[in-house]
């Protein structure tokens, strides 16, 4: 699998094999996005498939894009997609051994002497994700093993910045600036004031706004690795019955609830107080910046704290509120994991009912 030549002492893979495994993961990519792309909103899934699009042809970021081409391109992968939709997922080929598409240990362990790193895992019930990217570097973090990636080689069209699997964290550096890019361009629409102005203004804004939200990449991918390191100790306080409950769960609705109030536990554990003690106001306005949709909608105790800590209260308000919040969201998910002994299949209904309303708020 080596070529005779190594650059800064990591081996090269013969292109032809490397190509391969490329070909392997990206299909496995297509077959998952085939079953779950429509799992999306239509407003989400045009978005995704815009910025995908994007990756796969290498536009710059807020370069125009060719309408025609976009149009063109989005039938043919959705005719590619039906094409896939029944498929089983594909072994990856290395060398003359192939490995099942999970076993990422043993795939990683042959790749890292190449630089590479592979991901794959799932992002709810029977939700599939895979990556193929460039490896920066290896770290251990709070007993996790923190993998960072660069350039992404494979990828769906839902690229996580960050995820948690099992005992080892992936960071994304390409999918995170990609994401903030995206989020940045819809910012840019009408330039509303908030969290997300405030963060980047720590990064030179008002000077460059396009080199400011690569600087904001470049420096907060560690409030990503804090709040996979606060789902790791999220995961300690609930269980293996935790991972039960969502393995089991056919309902959408019910699951996104669910990956909220544990959201919610993981950043009141670990990610926010981390924050504060960093003494970081561009981390404090950056989570700030990202806590929409239902997550907002479940704490809105958080963004009145915030509101006092940019007026200046030194974050007495945020301590408060995260104290409160480890309190209510670990006794909120322990009422969850109540209802499911108790309901079993019928629990999603009962789960969801608890959690929209009003008393599992804070």
């Amino acid at each position: 699998m080596t070529s005779p030549t190594d650059t800064g002492g990591v081996a090269v893979m013969d292109p032809g094999l490397l190509q391969a495994l490329v070909t392997a993961v990206q299909t496995n990519c297509h077959i998952s996005d085939a079953r779950h792309a429509g799992d999306m909103t239509m407003c989400i899934y045009l978005l995704q498939m815009r910025e995908f699009f994007r990756w796969e042809k290498d536009f710059a970021a807020l370069e125009s894009l060719p309408h025609a081409q976009l149009g063109h391109w989005l039938s043919a992968r959705e005719a590619l997609w039906e094409s896939l939709e029944n498929r089983p997922f594909e072994p990856l080929p290395l060398g003359q051994d192939q490995f099942g598409p999970f076993e990422v240990d043993r795939i990683n362990t042959r790749l890292r002497p190449f630089g590479l790193v592979y991901g794959a895992g799932l992002t709810g019930p029977g939700r599939a994700s895979f990556f193929l990217a460039q490896l920066l570097s290896v770290q251990e973090r709070g007993g996790a093993q923190l993998l960072t990636s660069g350039r992404e080689h494979a990828r769906g069209i839902f690229a996580a910045p960050a995820a948690l699997c099992g005992t080892t964290i992936y960071l994304r550096q390409e999918s995170l600036t990609r994401w903030l890019w995206q989020k940045y361009e819809s910012w840019t629409l009408r330039r509303p004031p908030g969290a997300f102005r405030c963060a980047l203004g720590h990064y030179g804004y008002e000077q460059d706004g396009p080199l400011a939200v690569a600087r904001l990449a470049a420096a907060q991918g560690e409030s990503l690795v804090l709040h996979e390191l606060g789902e790791l100790a999220a995961g300690r306080l609930l269980g293996p019955r935790w991972q039960d409950l969502r393995s089991g769960l056919s309902c959408r609705s019910t699951e996104l609830y669910l990956r909220a109030v544990r959201d919610h536990l993981a950043d009141c554990t670990v990610t926010l107080p981390a924050l504060l003690e960093s003494g970081v106001p561009a981390a404090i306005d950056f989570w700030f910046a990202n806590l929409e949709g239902l997550r907002a909608e479940l704490f809105p105790l958080a963004a009145q704290a915030y509101a006092a800590w940019r007026a200046g209260d030194h974050g007495r308000a945020l301590l408060a509120a995260l104290a409160a919040g480890r309190t209510h969201w670990l006794a909120v998910c322990e009422q969850v994991l109540l209802l499911h002994a108790a309901h079993g299949e019928a629990a999603p209904a009962h789960i969801r009912r608890l959690l929209a309303s009003g008393p599992a708020r804070l």
